[in-house]
């Protein structure tokens, strides 16, 4: 068994074909989307964040209006760009969203990736203390997010406040007991992902990576992700890990499957370049349900994980990202034994 859910870039744009034409209709067809994946029986509705660009930016009032529009599906995002992030705000959000969804936030957060404009985090007012990297910031916010996430006391009270204190330091509100267990990090490589389990978070690893060992994609995700599974062990955390893969699959049903992707998409990975490193970059998984399932048996990443995540093309529109999402609940995964 293996929880399926969908990733969605969040993009819109005027171009001939898209349906998701404004900020407005993302953000609305989000939440359509979100309620159609919970009564095809989906597991979750992940949404990917970036600044600067027609794509979606800020997740807690999305995530808030799902969580009050469904009832059972998970709500996550892939990834939050902790540069970006006042930890501070960040956790009253949090806060808010997962109670308003009854503890079903699964929180993605990550150190970022090239973005639409040349340091972009400065804009929102942050900057690397001397000697450190924008790296290095975004994981001492990330680590700051995790230690009020813990919900301790640590603000002096006043001792003539306006309305009446509980004993003692006081902490952020509104607090959601159980978010702290329910943060994942996005990690490009094997070290961070081993960090990412001596913290206690849950690890998503995404369509691609950095290349540390020349193999294909789904064989060194696979290895990332019993890294990481054995540094979450060795510290002794009471909960238990999780860990996400993202892919591509289209299965081909129709005619307009059919038009849409069955274009000979390369069935190998790519190589590209991610700040200045080498990347392998993942392949699409596109074909008839029976020949989906027999290259979805050799993937070994999406073996070792407990969760899939689907990406989507969203600017195709809630009804064909429904049918997507069916393709591959009815006719691909009972078939691999994930329902």
């Amino acid at each position: 068994m293996k929880k399926i859910g969908f990733l969605s870039f969040g993009h819109w744009s005027g171009q001939q074909g898209s349906v998701t034409r404004s900020a407005e209709d993302v953000l609305l067809q989000s939440i359509e989307l979100a309620e159609a994946a919970e009564e095809l029986g989906a597991d979750g509705a992940w949404f990917r964040v970036h600044h600067f660009a027609r794509q979606l930016s800020s997740p807690f009032p999305l995530l808030a209006a799902i969580g009050a529009r469904t009832k059972r599906i998970e709500i996550g995002t892939g990834v939050i760009d902790m540069r970006y992030e006042n930890p501070f705000y960040m956790a009253e959000d949090a806060g808010a969203a997962d109670l308003i969804s009854g503890g079903r936030l699964q929180l993605g957060i990550s150190r970022g990736s090239p973005e639409q404009v040349i340091d972009g985090w400065r804009h929102f007012g942050y900057a690397p203390k001397e000697g450190e990297t924008d790296q290095d910031m975004a994981r001492d916010h990330a680590l700051k997010f995790l230690e009020l996430m813990e919900g301790k006391g640590f603000a002096k009270p006043n001792p003539r406040p306006m309305f009446p204190n509980p004993p003692g330091l006081l902490r952020l509100e509104p607090f959601s007991e159980g978010l702290r267990q329910r943060i994942w990090w996005g990690a490009a490589s094997d070290a961070t992902a081993v960090w990412a389990g001596t913290l206690g978070m849950h690890l998503q690893s995404s369509t691609l990576k950095l290349d540390e060992s020349g193999e294909p994609l789904h064989v060194q995700q696979a290895k990332q992700l019993r890294k990481y599974r054995e540094a979450f062990a060795a510290a002794g955390h009471s909960h238990a890990p999780r860990t996400s893969v993202s892919r591509s699959i289209f299965p081909l049903m129709d005619d307009r499957d059919r038009m849409y992707f069955g274009d000979g998409r390369p069935e190998q990975d790519q190589i590209g370049q991610i700040d200045n490193f080498r990347a392998v970059f993942g392949r699409s998984y596109v074909g008839e349900p029976d020949r989906l399932v027999e290259m979805l048996k050799q993937d070994e990443a999406i073996a070792e994980a407990d969760t899939l995540l689907l990406t989507v093309p969203n600017t195709l529109g809630v009804e064909y990202n429904a049918h997507l999402l069916e393709s591959v609940l009815k006719h691909v995964a009972p078939a691999l034994g994930w329902r």
